[in-house]
């Protein structure tokens, strides 16, 4: 066997087979599920194809929402991104890599995106061309600021379902050319999760498509019509070893990223309630991950669903093992710091901390916290918090969370 075979590491031959992927392997995006009239059917499950090497799902919902109540409704701040209450998925080996709702999934796609996900520069403001480049908006995210007592409205959905990191870090991919066992993909419309078509006036509309404008029951406003498609992404004509003159058990035996396959990508949610005014209220990470980022969502009372622009929350900080402060910082630094790597802001009470450029490594830095310190606390007040890792297949078993004290 040549020297420089003997020398390559794991890593070495993971960055050869990305590569080789990139280079040879045919990237495939197929439709694998359609299905209408799902109003009756509050979860659909789909089952991945088993081929390839699977990196993510493209979902698109499309709802026909009736306003059968006697008062309009109006889109909420995060409108369609509620278009489905909860997307799960479960890997071959029974894993569940992501369980989130999604609005979540929706602000991670804009996020690392860079923008807007889903979003078009307006062609009357932002372009200086006669071109009409926003023309097709209609077929992309969208859904009507306003539905009238009676009437209808169309909301379009789409949400990309990573299973990678991303295109060229493959980091999470899933090898689906097998036999003995299946992989899916669970997605539950509004109705469920606590995730509403619309909710009354006045009350926490957070997780809801739709508010009323008035007082008066809006319990009416229904889904009457809905069709979710589902294309899977994967890489297909997959490089063998042979080719890249590697040591192989076979002729024909495959190239993979094994490193990249022994990784699992996880989104997970939560909610935290309870917490006291002027008060540390702490999120604990889990053990043995490497946290890349966390969205959290602070609601000061959770009747009116009260959500500011920074007015609710004196601070935020990220404290190690020892209760170090690695930022401290108001809530108006979080915004920039957003906007700057987002190109956009986020709906009211909604914060975003970027941790790729230093992932949050609890197994070698052991028990790490956010921390929210609320200016004003009203009843029920609660945060959500999403949360985005890498972690090791080996290790999830045994990855309990310590307590925070």
């Amino acid at each position: 066997m040549p020297q420089a075979q003997q020398q390559l590491t794991p890593a070495d031959v993971n960055e050869i087979a990305r590569r080789a992927l990139r280079s040879v392997s045919q990237r495939m995006k197929q439709q694998i599920f359609s299905q209408n009239g799902l109003q009756n059917q509050n979860q659909i499950t789909v089952k991945a194809n088993n081929v390839g090497l699977i990196t993510g799902y493209w979902v698109n919902v499309v709802l026909t929402i009736t306003n059968g109540s006697a008062v309009q409704i109006n889109r909420t701040d995060f409108g369609p991104a509620n278009a489905l209450s909860n997307i799960q998925m479960n890997d071959m080996q029974n894993v569940q890599r992501i369980n989130v709702p999604g609005w979540y999934m929706h602000f991670l796609n804009s996020a690392k995106m860079g923008r807007a996900f889903g979003s078009a520069m307006v062609r009357t403001t932002g372009f200086d061309s006669p071109i009409a480049y926003d023309a097709q908006a209609i077929n992309q995210i969208s859904a009507p600021a306003t539905i009238a007592p009676a009437g209808t409205g169309t909301v379009n959905m789409w949400y990309y379902v990573p299973c990678a990191y991303s295109r060229d870090d493959l980091r999470g991919c899933i090898y689906g050319n097998v036999v003995n066992a299946t992989m899916q993909l669970t997605l539950a419309l509004p109705g469920s999760n606590g995730v509403s078509v619309a909710v009354q006036n006045g009350l926490d509309s957070t997780l809801a498509m739709y508010i009323g404008n008035v007082a008066g029951a809006v319990a009416l406003a229904t889904i009457t019509a809905a069709t979710v498609t589902v294309f899977q992404e994967y890489f297909d004509n997959l490089p063998t070893l042979a080719m890249y003159g590697l040591p192989s058990p076979g002729p024909g035996a495959l190239l993979l990223p094994v490193t990249d396959l022994a990784t699992v990508y996880e989104l997970k949610q939560t909610v935290q309630s309870g917490p006291v005014v002027n008060q540390d209220f702490p999120y604990q990470f889990s053990n043995f991950r490497d946290f890349l980022s966390v969205f959290a969502v602070y609601v000061n009372t959770a009747a009116t669903g009260a959500r500011q622009n920074g007015q609710d929350v004196n601070r935020w900080k990220l404290l190690s093992a020892n209760l170090t402060p690695v930022f401290d910082i108001p809530p108006g630094l979080i915004f920039l710091e957003s906007r700057n790597r987002c190109g956009v802001d986020f709906p009211p009470g909604c914060y975003y901390f970027d941790f790729r450029e230093r992932p949050i490594a609890t197994t070698q830095y052991g028990n790490t916290q956010l921390v929210l310190n609320p200016a004003t606390v009203g009843a029920g007040a609660y945060q959500l918090i999403g949360t985005e890792d890498f972690a090791l297949l080996s290790t999830l078993s045994t990855a309990g969370s310590l307590a925070a004290s």
